[in-house]
């Protein structure tokens, strides 16, 4: 009998904590103690014995994770090294990159970003057009990104480049891990219309990369690309870390430093994402809670959230169960969607003319007047509404793909000839 398929989360949290209470010491150095936890399997203990493992089902590395953060410890690092570039190294780079960088992302000492999006490519990851350029055993990067959260401190990237314009533009991609302390690269915060600056552009001039930090082969990139937006899409940032009740210690002064400066940059997500939850309170203080119309508009916010929050829900059910990514994730993209943009809506009707003013006597019109221009954002952040409802049109609903004119042709002649 395989033992995976009868182990249960009473099991795990029990070993986890067997194991946690013979090896915590807040005192000692945060890196010390993340290291000596990843030696032990249980920072992703559904990955291989080979690589930082123990070979059980996916479920167990949320089981752990929660196991350690509740004992009072600290668990794995926040961020996309952990969400986003490790996974997708163990997936597809060659032994050789995964022992370069995989135990230093998974303890926190690197930091990483994400390169794919472009200016010119929009919506179409595979039109991207930042070339690399081999150069005996390096590449040689030029071109633009953008949308890149964390690049401005970032030590690491996963970079999506063109290393081909002879074949069709989504075999001619190329996956690499870019060092961004170099001279050649340069990242440079954008001034959102929140005032907030969470975001970078970041311009590649002659950038260079190992070819040994090529993840899977030269030309496979999109589907490692892929790979990595499957894991972005159950990828959680643990946003709501508390270290309230921890013990004092180095470790936990230095795990609290490292979520201070990582969650800075998420302090308006609550509000890109509607608010709904104030609608009520800010209805009953402004005197219109009898309001028949805004009343109606609520009731139909309120209960499309709570339906969107059972497809969410379906989706984490699927992800502990271990079954690849479905169509819960570009629903719920949607449903989120569609709930900031009632949300704004509400909160318009609430507030009238006040909604506008970003300083008032009461400071919840500062938060109004912050939904009202991040919200926006929800329909473009980690993929569009287009985009979404595309792969919900096509791979749930098995509709007709859209026209692809392009479909086979060398890239260089497509961009040519627009």
């Amino acid at each position: 009998m395989n033992i995976a398929l009868t182990i249960t989360e009473a099991d795990i949290r029990r070993e986890v904590l067997d194991w946690f209470h013979s090896e915590w010491d807040p005192k000692m150095p945060l890196l010390e103690w993340r290291d000596r936890f990843v030696t032990s399997g249980w920072a992703v203990p559904s990955w291989s014995a080979d690589w930082f493992g123990r070979g059980l089902p996916a479920w167990t590395d949320r089981v752990a994770h929660q196991a350690i953060r509740q004992a009072g410890g600290v668990a794995v690092p926040l961020g996309g090294g952990f969400g986003l570039a490790a996974p997708t190294m163990y997936d597809h780079a060659s032994d050789a990159l995964k022992a370069k960088y995989l135990r230093k992302t998974l303890t926190g000492e690197l930091t990483w970003c994400q390169l794919f999006s472009e200016p010119g490519a929009g919506s179409d990851l595979a039109g991207l057009q930042a070339t690399a350029k081999r150069d005996g055993d390096e590449w040689i990067v030029n071109g633009q990104k953008v949308w890149n959260t964390s690049a401005d401190h970032a030590d690491m990237a996963i970079l999506v480049a063109r290393t081909d314009w002879n074949v069709a533009k989504h075999a001619g991609i190329t996956y690499f891990l870019l060092d961004m302390h170099q001279v050649g690269v340069e990242a440079r915060p954008i001034h959102q219309m929140n005032h907030r600056a969470s975001f970078n552009e970041v311009f590649l001039s002659n950038a260079r990369v190992p070819h040994e930090n090529v993840v899977g082969s030269v030309g496979d990139g999109w589907r490692v690309a892929r790979g990595t937006l499957a894991h972005e899409r159950s990828f959680s940032t643990q946003r709501n870390l508390s270290f309230d009740r921890l013990v004092a210690g180095r470790c936990i002064d230095e795990a609290k430093a490292e979520a201070t400066e990582y969650l800075k940059t998420y302090e308006w997500y609550p509000q890109r994402m509607g608010r709904a939850d104030l609608v009520v309170e800010r209805a009953r203080a402004a005197g219109l809670a009898d309001h028949q119309v805004l009343r109606n508009e609520i009731a139909k916010l309120v209960s499309f959230q709570r339906v969107s929050e059972w497809t969410a829900g379906r989706a984490k059910a699927a992800q502990a169960l271990g079954r690849a990514p479905g169509s819960e994730g570009s629903i719920g993209k949607l449903a989120l969607s569609k709930v900031a943009r009632m949300s704004n809506h509400v909160h318009s009707m609430i507030a009238g003319a006040n909604a506008m003013l970003s300083t008032n006597d009461d400071p919840i019109h500062e938060t109004v007047a912050e939904v009202l221009v991040s919200t926006p954002a929800q329909s473009i952040a980690g993929g569009t509404d287009e985009i979404q409802r595309n792969i919900v049109g096509e791979n749930v609903l098995g509709l007709p793909k859209e026209p692809q004119p392009d479909k086979g042709q060398p890239f260089g002649t497509v961009t040519a000839t627009k």
